[in-house]
């Protein structure tokens, strides 16, 4: 499989297949494929992955689309300004991702639930109890929020990032939170009472605008009209 990422902040993953390749998206990612692009809709999985799935954020049921008779070609474009990221998954290399981070992989890429072993990191961190975790082997495509930032964090080296900014990080990494010292900052200044440490060793990848932080910023303005 070649692929390809265009478009700018509204990118696309042009993807090149051989035939008998299989490719996994979330349904309504597919933007335009070849002809002999076969799609099956699958739940890839059990029960339990099916529901793992839906409180991931992603949905029920995936497509699978599948190179028959020759090379075959698909994009799938981004849901939100932003970036897609490709990340090789495997050789011991497994991420941990916001929820609806997922854009595509290869067939041998699984996508699971991954739940906070701490339950403040949880309710308080401001990604949410449970995240998505990719694992196995092959090439995966991932959607950033705006522009993405990566840092590489050695053992215990920790960063402090603001709520909904961590776009994906190494399953290596862990992630806590630490209220905001002292109650003039909470109450004046306007970071909320919570932020999200990212513990080392691995990378850390941050997105510069949450689409979470968009809808804040555009509710007003709805709700006035």
């Amino acid at each position: 499989m070649r692929y390809e990422i265009q478009g700018g902040n509204l990118p696309v993953v042009i993807c090149t297949t051989e035939a008998g390749e299989t490719l996994i998206t979330e349904s309504g990612a597919m933007a335009w494929m070849s002809p002999n692009m076969k799609m099956e809709t699958s739940s890839n999985g059990g029960i339990g992955k099916v529901f793992g799935r839906a409180l991931s954020g992603e949905s029920l049921f995936q497509n699978r689309y599948t190179a028959q008779g020759g090379p075959g070609l698909i994009a799938f474009a981004s849901s939100f300004p932003g970036e897609i990221r490709a990340i090789p998954i495997g050789n011991g290399r497994e991420i941990v991702a916001q929820k609806s981070a997922f854009l595509a992989s290869e067939a041998g890429v699984t996508l699971s639930m991954f739940f906070r072993k701490k339950l403040g990191a949880g309710f308080f961190g401001g990604e949410g109890f449970i995240m998505q975790k990719l694992s196995g082997n092959g090439m995966a495509f991932v959607e950033i929020d705006g522009s993405a930032v990566e840092y590489t964090l050695a053992p215990g080296q920790q960063i402090i990032v603001d709520t909904g900014y961590v776009a994906y990080m190494d399953a290596t990494c862990s992630m806590d939170i630490v209220t905001v010292p002292g109650v003039k900052n909470v109450l004046f200044g306007g970071e909320g009472l919570f932020n999200t440490v990212i513990t080392g060793p691995g990378a850390v990848v941050l997105q510069t605008m949450p689409i979470s932080n968009v809808a804040a910023a555009i509710a007003p303005h709805v709700a006035s009209n």
